[in-house]
């Protein structure tokens, strides 16, 4: 048995798709306007660090952003860049990033849980260029508490994984100023 096919006019089918498609459209239109709340909770902060010295020079760039869920507790992610000059000693350029939450049981002190990975590169010169160059990725995990005064706190943070050979701080504890607007 065959079926017949119908054939339709073209301007009968584009008629109908017209009449589809303009009242999909006009359904749109009638939906409630519904913002996204997610920028409004997006903050931005960050650090500088700038440091020279008798034949030294550092500087640092480390912005951060948080996503603020309520009043106590944010997450966020931070870049850092830092350059390190020693005149006919050596020089390291480090670049990571990181991943913090931050908790306020009250309005005044914040804790925090960071975890930062950073790629070292040393150069060394001079005198000292028989060291051998290095290149090398090292963790950090940090547990902090600080002062909070509005959107600036102060604080102190300590590295669970410090490891004096290889880590870009002096030691496990390192003072902080976090900035957020």
């Amino acid at each position: 048995m065959k079926i017949k096919s119908i054939k339709l006019p073209k301007i009968i089918v584009l008629s109908v798709i017209a009449c589809f498609l303009s009242t999909f459209a006009n359904s749109q239109n009638n939906l409630p306007q519904q913002k996204s709340d997610f920028w409004k909770n997006v903050r931005f902060g960050g650090g500088l660090g700038l440091s020279t010295g008798s034949n030294f020079f550092s500087a640092t760039l480390a912005p951060s952003a948080i996503y603020q869920f309520n009043n106590t507790f944010a997450m966020g992610v931070g870049l850092n860049g830092t350059y390190n000059k020693s005149k006919n000693v050596y020089k390291s350029t480090i670049l990571g990033g990181s991943v913090m939450g931050l908790f306020n049981p009250i309005e005044d002190i914040q804790l925090s849980a960071e975890f930062e990975q950073l790629n070292v590169n040393q150069q060394f010169e001079g005198a000292f260029s028989e060291n051998a160059d290095r290149n090398y990725w090292v963790p950090a995990l940090f547990i902090g508490a600080g002062y909070r005064t509005n959107n600036v706190t102060f604080g102190v943070r300590y590295d669970l994984l410090y490891d004096e050979a290889d880590s870009v701080y002096a030691n496990a504890f390192v003072p902080f100023v976090r900035v957020f607007f």
